[in-house]
Order: C-alpha cells, then structure tokens, then sequence
C-alpha cells in the first residue's frame, strides 16, 4: 500500500535538496584541490565541507584532557547504494532502542528503495549500536539518514529514527545520523581501503566518541557547531549517561587535532594504522559525534573495515591490549581542541596544512 501524503513530502524534500545543492556545487567546483575527479561513494561532499578541510595555521590548541581508556572500539556506519531495481520498503520509527527495533508500531516515515537482502539484527541486551546509515537515493545524490538503522529480514521493513533532513552528496554533508551530535552517517568515516599499508595518507577528518558521563561537560548546551545537538538525556540528573565532564570546551562538535609540535615518535606508536591515523588527526583532526556510553575510545569505520584491518594486520580493530591499543590510547591523549574552529573559519583557519580535495566528479 501506497502512503501518498508521506512519498510526496518526502520527494519534494529531495528535490530541494538536489536544486540547493546543484547551485552549491557550481559555486565551489572552481575553488577545489588539484587532482583528479574524487568518487563521490569513496570520498564524498564538497570540497569546503568541514569533513574535507585540513586544519589551518592559525588553529588555536586548547587542551582536550582526554585520559587512557581501558578498552578501544569501532563505531560501524553503513553505506547503501541504492537504484530503481531495489524494492520501496516502509521506513518506521523504531519503538525501542534496546531489543525490539523491528517491533511494528512506530510511525510510518515513508518508503524508500533497499537491496532485498539487506540485514542488520535488532539489539540485544549486551548490544545496543548505533547504526548510523546513509542510503544513496537512486538519483545519486540524495543521502536519506537514519539511527539505528535495523532490517530483521529480507524484503522487510526498516527502522530508524530520521534526520532533520536529506543531504546531497555533493553538498556540505553536516547533519545527518550520528544521534548525539545530529552529525552526518558517513562524513568522517574511515572508508574499506584507508587504513591498508599502500594506502595514501586518509584526506578528510574523522569522527570521534568518547564517554560522555566522563569527558563531556556537564551544563548546557552540549554542543557547538558544526553539531546541531547534544543527547537528549545529557543533563538529566536521573540519568545515569548524563554528561559528567569538567572541560567546558568538550562538547559535541568539538574539533579535536594533535597540534604541530607532537609527532608520531615522541608519542612512541608502534604500528602501520596507529601511525596512518596519526597523520590524519594531525591533518585534518577528527569531530566528537557521539557517546560511547562506556568508558571506550571510539573511531567510526565503514562496515567491512574490521574484518579487512584483522585480515591485513593479524589483529584487531579494538580491544583491551595489544599495540593498536596503545597507539589508540596514546592518540587520544594527545588531541587538543582547536578552539577557533567555526563556520568561517573551517579548521581554525589559515594556510591549510594539506591542498584541498580536488573536485567531485559529476
């Protein structure tokens, strides 16, 4: 059954978005890097968004006060291409965020083409991710977000809570399905391929959760832009994930960059990832965008990511111990917040420390 009141809302939407971008990306596609083309699905948004700008020379450092934390993790977003030969699905509001989300009951948001086989399981007790996904719209530009994203079976229905609206591809990519911060699904996201040894260095900025309850600062608002929220259970004293920091300059939304004079040796790494994720988070930094809700240091990847970084290095992605841990560890501790970064001034401004992306390809 058609829902024609919610399809038709929802595709005006689209079609906004494609004209604001359209206009957006004429404007910017002459001020771009130089190189060739970029793959809009590898390395997608323009090339002013905030997950492609370098930090600039005239980034202010101001300390982070981020501690060692006893376990390091993923956070896994997912990337779904979609065409005309997918079938329309429903698209619900999940009811729970625990185990259930596949329970129907929730409102209708609409419908959207999703590749039959497509699974991702409800939450359990113990497991409760985030989820947080862009489907690419059959006319290839229009990302529709969601948190979390859950199918329990093929051809079935999926759950999510919406975003404030559609992204295009080839725009700014800020908001999107990162709950805490209302930051984008995949902007920052360590794509397959990035973190494999012949890889060139990774030329966008990455997105960071840590454990509100104990770094995040504890009064309102609990955020700053590019984030367009804090959670919603921040500054409820009966909540037992409220936020628990001292630093008022820890929020969500927060840039967080290894500042110039820190180098890879004098914080002792000691492998081929940890070194590769040095060199971008002094680069271009990493934004907080969610919480971990236990006491973890977090780095969002690509679904896949893990099982190619266990292939390729013998050892994985998180953990309790281990030299990744350590150099994860030791990353953490070393990132300052770049205190001036804004809307004008993307990265702190200044000379940045890398060119630009080049342009997207149409």
């Amino acid at each position: 059954m058609k829902h024609k009141s919610q399809i038709s809302y929802f595709v005006m939407m689209l079609l906004v978005a494609s004209v604001l971008s359209g206009t957006l990306l004429s404007a910017e596609s002459n001020s771009c890097g130089p190189g060739s083309p970029r793959n809009k699905h590898q390395w997608p948004f323009s090339c002013h968004s905030i997950w492609n700008r370098p930090i600039g020379s005239k980034a202010a450092y101001i300390p982070a006060e981020i501690g060692p934390s006893p376990w390091v993790s993923a956070e896994v977003n997912y990337f779904i291409i979609t065409t005309d030969n997918d079938p329309v699905v429903p698209w619900y509001f999940p009811l729970n965020w625990g185990p259930g989300r596949c329970e129907l009951g929730g409102k209708l948001l609409g419908e959207i083409h999703v590749p039959h086989n497509l699974i991702l399981s409800d939450a359990t007790p113990t497991k409760t991710p985030n989820n947080a996904a862009a489907f690419l719209a059959p006319d290839g530009r229009t990302l529709i977000q969601m948190n979390p994203l859950t199918r329990c079976e093929p051809g079935g229905p999926v759950f999510g809570h919406p975003t404030p609206g559609p992204e295009d591809i080839y725009g700014p990519g800020i908001t999107g399905g990162q709950g805490g911060s209302g930051l984008s699904s995949i902007g920052g996201t360590i794509r397959l391929g990035e973190l494999l040894p012949e890889a060139p260095p990774i030329r966008h900025a990455l997105k960071l959760l840590i454990y509100a309850h104990k770094y995040l600062y504890h009064n309102p608002p609990g955020y700053r832009w590019p984030a367009i929220r804090a959670d919603a259970y921040a500054f409820n004293p009966d909540s037992r994930s409220r936020y628990g920091g001292s630093n008022p300059n820890l929020v969500m939304g927060a840039l967080l960059a290894i500042p110039p004079d820190v180098t890879a040796e004098t914080l002792g790494l000691k492998t081929i990832p940890g070194k590769k994720l040095f060199e971008v988070l002094q680069d271009y930094g990493g934004y907080i965008v969610d919480d971990t809700a236990i006491d973890t240091h977090n780095i969002a990847i690509e679904n896949g990511v893990e099982e190619e970084f266990l292939a390729t290095y013998g050892y994985t992605f998180g953990g309790t111990s281990g030299d990744f841990f350590d150099d994860v560890n030791q990353l953490f501790q070393a990132l300052a917040i770049v205190q001036n970064n804004s809307e004008s001034r993307k990265g702190g401004g200044g000379t940045p420390r890398r060119p630009l992306a080049p342009p997207l390809e149409y």
